[in-house]
């Protein structure tokens, strides 16, 4: 059987998807042109949109996102929620690839360990759930910083120094935003041994539908363990994994 849907809510969704980037506000007459719905019927959905605090009206007919979307956002992006729906995700990383994995947020300049799998067997390197990695020499932090934009990645490197961890850290800003830019366009992140020596690992993002960064999802290991054919078996282990935490965490495939 068909799933019924409530068709009200669907169009109240699909209203606050028209504003977004480029297109801070929108009007009654708009709304009624692009969801194909007379005017009276888009009143009076902005109406009860704005009686909620989605919407604020800013003058008349004209209406922008409230504030009450935000405090949404942060009760489902939750850090120990986020990490307990990721941890599944995780625990099948380490059992196919036998070798740890974590998943991170972006905090203030620097990456959150906010759930982690390790396997049966020795591993040099020991990062723990709340555990707070520098964001230039990490797999993890190289994918958050390609995913911020212009001006906060500007103020990163105002404020941050690129202290030589090991003889492969990046230490300068252009050398360092250059391969940023080659990790937003090819969609993961290496770190071979720039943090700790002997130490390699691969990071993938997990995306909302609209493409912002979510959470990261890594293995990682001793390099005399990750070889070429570990890391490409890896990236696409990782990749599945991040397509499914994608599902759990939007209800459906992000494209």
């Amino acid at each position: 059987m068909a799933q019924q849907l409530n068709n009200s809510v669907a169009r109240a969704f699909a209203i606050l998807r028209l504003l977004g980037r480029g297109r801070p506000r929108i009007t009654v007459a708009e709304v009624s042109a692009e969801l194909e719905i007379n005017a009276i019927t888009a009143h009076r959905f902005l109406k009860t949109l704005e009686a909620e605090g989605a919407l604020v009206q800013v003058s008349k007919g004209s209406y922008r996102l409230g504030y009450a979307l935000v405090d949404l956002g942060d009760r489902a992006h939750d850090e120990d929620r986020l990490g307990q729906l990721l941890q599944p995700a995780l625990d099948t990383v380490t059992a196919e690839m036998r070798e740890a994995s974590m998943a991170t947020i972006y905090q203030a300049g620097m990456v959150v360990c906010i759930a982690r799998a390790t396997p049966p067997r020795s591993l040099s390197v020991d990062i723990r759930v709340g555990d707070r990695l520098e964001a230039y020499c990490t797999a993890h932090g190289k994918l958050w910083l390609a995913h911020l934009g212009p001006r906060e990645r500007a103020r990163y490197f105002e404020t941050v120094r690129l202290d030589a961890l090991t003889d492969h850290t990046i230490t300068r800003r252009r050398d360092l935003e250059s391969e940023l830019d080659v990790v937003r366009q090819r969609g993961y992140a290496y770190n071979l041994g720039e943090r700790e020596d002997g130490i390699t690992a691969l990071a993938v993002p997990v995306r909302t539908r609209g493409g912002r960064m979510v959470a990261g999802l890594s293995m990682f290991g001793p390099t005399s363990r990750i070889d070429r054919a570990e890391l490409d078996q890896g990236l696409d282990r990782l990749r599945r994994a991040a397509d499914a935490a994608a599902l759990l965490l939007h209800g459906r495939a992000v494209g």
